[in-house]
């Protein structure tokens, strides 16, 4: 199956998901900032949440794949078993004892056991996560945006900034790597550097490669933005642009926001996110001109002999300039506290269905009636899972879909943070 992604908002046809398993049962307090969370969550009550957001995009005509299926069924074969295994004990250094336990582990529970973790004999609470695991959960794969991302056709595979996610993109990159579904002849890969070190580097000039979905934009089939932020290096972009051109892809320019380094502001869509041909939503102070925390901006040109970068004055500014006109749309609203409130819950984080066909989360309020004074029709998810009402898709209709997600919406990450679509419809 060809994977097409030339826009953030073409209709969805086939979205990657994970559903929250053990890994997130496996996380006591004493781990939750190692593995990068504020609070443990109630695993039973975010699987729910995350089932009803399942059927809200097969509800919307998409078909919606389990990454942990998928690898369930690499694993089943014993050529690309064996591939899976010996790439992780490489690139991961494992311990010869555990390749070898996790080698005689049938697909299902092999699969499992790589994204839920192997637990110690005796686990011990000393402060560190060997104390506790043979081999660490990953309980942030819920958040399928970040280890893969689609452009046009092909893969950039994540190259994560912390040790707590490093096994992601190994995983997802060998889904797409050898599952049948998504064979290729040319390579599923536009980019795909990976390192473990985590040491100081040597030399700026050669800095460990950082780069996470949530940081890419598909704006065209010739236009991205990244965000160059807590999680994304500006030398993984260089990289990229030089990548993406050598290979011949289609795209052209890349717009790169410079995005505090911040926990709040881990990735570029926590503060921008494209909904319709014309509108994103964003947080304001940062995204546009004249506000008080305002990114700085800049262009990368690939069209000439050499990439070129070249400063520009902000983000909707350079976006017209190639085309795409966007009126912004402030998460939270118009109030500075409840913009920062709703940024900090995801308010920004929105995730198109369709032109104009967004999911949100509920607890956003301030941001669902600034999309309702924008000719959005709000819609919460158990009006459309009951059969109260009914989604109108035809072009031109706007709708808000907000999610029941009290427990998931405490993981901060939220509805494009959990899905990575590699198959939309062209843009109109």
């Amino acid at each position: 199956m060809p994977i097409q992604i030339d826009s953030e908002i073409g209709r969805l046809r086939t979205v990657v998901v994970h559903q929250p398993g053990r890994e997130i049962d496996r996380m006591p307090p004493s781990m939750m900032q190692n593995l990068l969370f504020d609070d443990i969550l109630h695993g039973a009550r975010a699987r729910e949440e995350h089932r009803r957001f399942q059927q809200l995009l097969r509800l919307v005509g998409a078909e919606v794949l389990e990454v942990q299926d998928l690898l369930e069924e690499v694993l089943a074969d014993p050529g690309r078993r064996a591939a899976v295994l010996e790439g992780l004990a490489r690139d991961l250094h494992l311990p010869a004892a555990l390749a070898e336990r996790l080698g005689e582990l049938e697909a299902e529970p092999l699969a499992a056991a790589l994204v839920e973790g192997v637990e110690q004999p005796d686990p011990v609470i000393t402060g560190s996560l060997e104390s506790l695991f043979v081999l660490p959960p990953v309980p942030n794969y819920f958040f399928q945006r970040d280890p893969v991302m689609a452009v046009g056709g092909r893969l950039i595979r994540g190259a994560m900034a912390t040790p707590a996610r490093l096994r992601e993109p190994l995983l997802s990159g060998a889904v797409f790597e050898l599952h049948p579904r998504f064979a290729s002849e040319g390579g599923v890969f536009w980019f795909r550097e990976f390192s473990d070190d985590f040491r100081r580097p040597v030399s700026f000039a050669r800095m460990r490669p950082r780069i996470e979905g949530g940081d890419l934009l598909v704006l065209s089939p010739k236009l991205l933005a990244i965000g160059y932020s807590e999680r994304t290096e500006k030398t993984t972009i260089e990289r990229i642009a030089e990548t993406l051109k050598r290979e011949g892809s289609a795209v052209e320019r890349i717009v790169v926001i410079a995005v505090p380094p911040e926990r709040s502001y881990m990735h570029l869509d926590t503060v921008f996110t494209q909904i319709s041909e014309d509108e994103c939503l964003c947080y304001s102070p940062m995204m546009l001109a004249g506000g008080p925390e305002e990114a700085d901006v800049y262009e990368v040109d690939l069209t000439g002999a050499e990439v070129v970068w070249r400063s520009e004055t902000d983000l909707l500014s350079v976006l017209s300039r190639h085309g795409l006109d966007l009126t912004p749309i402030p998460c939270g609203g118009r109030h500075p506290i409840e913009q920062q409130r709703e940024q900090w819950t995801d308010g920004a984080n929105a995730f198109a269905v369709a032109p104009g066909v967004i999911l949100l989360y509920d607890r956003n309020e301030r941001t669902a009636e600034e999309l309702a004074r924008h000719g959005y029709d709000v819609v919460r998810d158990d009006e459309l899972l009951l059969g109260r009402r009914e989604l109108d898709l035809r072009p031109g209709r706007k709708s808000a879909i907000l999610l029941s997600a009290s427990e998931l919406s405490r993981a901060r990450g939220g509805p494009r943070c959990m899905t990575m679509p590699i198959v939309r419809d062209p843009r109109p």
